[in-house]
C-alpha cells in the first residue's frame, strides 16, 4: 500500500460498508475499505444469510412431516445437523468471495486491519504488517453491532452462547433455553424446536418480538406454543446454576419475582439485544459523540466531526442489514456531490424468518395510539385467500393502518409464510405516499397471496367482497 490519501476510507465492510464502498468507487472516488474480519460483516457470515440457510432447512423438514395433508407419503425422513450447517456456510463462503470480487472489478482497495483515529482525518490501522497511518477527506464508520452480555450470562461458546454459536452447534441440544425474543431468539427458537430439541423461551417483556404490533406478536406466539415452545414473557432468570453439562434456573416474573417455572437446559442461547463496535475506534481522538454504545449520527449519517459518518448498526436502531446499505449508498451519493435520500425509520421495514414469518413496515397500532393518530384498520386473514388454502399457507393474516382523513397507509403488519416478500408492497406504498385507493387501483394477480393486501385495504373502509 503506498498511497496513504484516500477521497474515502471505509471502515468495516459489512452491508453497509462494502456497499458504500463500492458505490464511491462507482462515482470516480479513490476508495479504501478497512475490515478486520470477513468481508460482508456479520450478516452475511454470521447473521442474516446463513440463519435463513438454516431456516430454509427446518421449513424443508416442517413441510415434509406435513406432506400427508398434499396427498404425499414420505416414510423415513432424517437429517444431518452437520450438512445443515455446512451448506449454511457453504452459502456464506460464497458471498463472501463475491464481495472480494465487486472490490477488484470497481477498485476498491482493501486492507485487514483495525483502525483507530489519531485525528478527526487520521486513521491508524494496525496490520499483520504493522500499522499503517492513513487520511482522508470523508471517513465513513460502518463497524457493526454484537450481541450483549447478561453478567449473569457471560457466553462461554460452550453452554452459554451467542448467535455465533448456535449457527454451528457440532451437536443437537436436547433442550435450548433462549434468553430473549426479539428477532434472533425467535428464529432460533424455531430452527431447534423443527430439529427436534425442547425449547424454552424466556422474554423481559410482556410480548415476544417487543418492536411490532402486539396483536400480531400475539398470533405469532401462539403459533410457536402449538409447536410445543414454552414462551414466557414477562419473566426472567433467577437463581441460575450453569455446570460444564448445563443451566439450570428458575422463570420468575418480572413484575413481582414470583416464580412461574423452572427450566433445565443444556444450551442457552443469550440473545437479549446488541450493542455497538466503537470501542477500538479511539472516537474521542476525533471528537465523535457516542451514546450507549452507539454512534451519535443525523439522517444524513453525520456525526459530530465534519466529514466522518456513521452508518449501520453503530449509528443505532433499527439494527437491520438492508437499513445499512441503504445508508451507505445514499452516503456516498451525498459524498459525491449527488442527491441523496435521508433513512426514514418509519419506513424500514422489519422482518422475522421463523414460520410463518412476520413482516412489518411503518406504524403499529401501539405508535398509532400513542401518537394520538386518527386511523382506521384493515384486516384480512389468509383463511380466506385461495393461493394460501392452495399451497398449505393459510396461517396468518395482513393489517394494515390508514389514516382516516385522508386514507394514507400508516403502518403494514403481515403474519404468513412469506410475509418478508409481501411486506415489499407496503414499503413501495408508504414510499411514495399512497393511498388506499390507489392500492385498490393496483390489479392484484389472481391467485397470490398479494391479493390479502389489496383485500385488507378494502375491509378498512368498508369495500371487501371476499370476507
Amino acid at each position: 500500500m503506498a498511497d496513504t490519501t484516500y477521497d474515502v476510507i471505509v471502515v468495516g465492510g459489512g452491508p453497509g460498508g462494502y456497499v458504500c464502498a463500492i458505490r464511491c468507487a462507482q462515482l470516480g472516488l479513490k476508495t479504501l475499505c478497512v475490515e478486520k474480519a470477513e468481508l460482508g460483516g456479520v450478516c452475511l457470515n454470521w447473521g442474516c444469510i446463513p440463519t435463513k440457510a438454516l431456516i430454509r432447512s427446518a421449513e424443508l423438514i416442517d413441510e415434509i412431516k406435513h406432506a400427508e395433508k398434499f396427498g404425499l407419503k414420505v416414510e423415513g425422513v432424517s437429517w444431518d445437523l452437520s450438512k445443515i450447517v455446512g451448506r449454511s456456510r457453504e452459502v456464506s463462503g460464497k458471498l463472501n468471495k463475491g464481495i472480494g470480487g465487486l472490490f477488484k472489478k470497481y477498485k476498491v482497495e482493501h486492507l485487514v486491519g483495525q483502525a483507530s483515529f489519531s485525528s478527526p482525518t487520521t486513521l491508524e490501522v494496525a496490520t499483520s504488517d504493522g500499522v499503517k497511518k492513513l487520511t482522508a477527506k470523508h471517513i465513513v464508520l460502518a463497524t457493526g453491532a454484537r450481541p450483549k452480555n447478561l453478567p449473569e450470562l457471560k457466553p462461554d461458546g460452550k453452554v452459554v452462547i451467542t448467535s455465533r454459536e448456535a449457527m454451528v452447534l457440532p451437536k443437537m441440544p436436547k433442550h435450548l433455553l433462549v434468553v430473549g425474543a426479539g428477532a434472533i431468539g425467535i428464529e432460533f427458537a424455531y430452527f431447534y424446536s423443527v430439529l427436534g430439541a425442547q425449547v424454552t423461551i424466556v422474554e423481559f417483556q410482556d410480548t415476544i418480538l417487543p418492536v411490532n404490533d402486539r396483536e400480531l406478536s400475539a398470533l405469532l406466539a401462539k403459533s410457536l406454543q402449538k409447536r410445543g415452545i414454552a414462551i414466557h414473557t414477562g419473566c426472567k432468570l433467577d437463581k441460575i446454576e450453569i455446570s460444564a453439562t448445563g443451566i439450570k434456573a428458575k422463570i420468575i416474573s418480572a413484575k413481582d419475582g414470583k416464580e412461574v417455572g423452572a427450566v433445565d437446559a443444556d444450551i442457552c442461547l443469550s440473545a437479549v439485544g446488541m450493542t455497538g463496535n466503537v470501542e477500538d475506534l479511539n472516537l474521542p481522538k476525533a471528537n465523535v459523540k457516542f451514546d450507549r454504545g452507539f454512534i451519535t449520527a443525523d439522517k444524513k449519517s453525520a456525526t459530530s466531526t465534519k466529514g466522518i459518518y456513521a452508518i449501520g448498526d453503530v449509528s443505532g436502531p433499527p439494527l437491520l442489514a438492508h437499513k445499512a446499505s441503504y445508508e451507505g449508498h445514499n452516503l456516498a451519493e451525498r459524498i459525491a456531490g449527488k442527491h441523496a435520500n435521508e433513512c426514514d425509520k418509519d419506513q424500514v421495514p422489519g422482518c422475522t424468518y421463523c414460520h410463518p414469518q412476520l413482516a412489518s413496515v411503518g406504524l403499529t397500532e401501539e405508535q398509532c395510539k400513542e401518537r394520538k393518530l386518527d386511523y382506521v384498520v384493515g384486516k384480512f386473514p389468509f383463511g380466506a385467500n385461495g393461493m394460501a388454502l392452495a399451497v398449505g399457507e393459510e396461517e396468518g393474516l395482513v393489517k394494515l393502518l390508514f389514516g382516516r382523513q385522508h386514507g394514507e397507509l400508516l403502518g403494514a403488519h403481515i403474519l404468513s409464510g412469506r410475509a418478508a416478500d409481501l411486506i415489499i408492497e407496503m414499503g413501495l406504498a408508504m414510499k411514495q405516499e399512497c393511498t388506499y385507493e390507489e392500492i385498490l387501483a393496483t390489479m392484484h394477480a389472481h391467485p397470490t397471496l398479494s391479493e390479502a393486501v389489496m383485500e385488507a385495504t378494502a375491509q378498512a373502509f368498508g369495500q371487501a367482497v371476499h370476507i
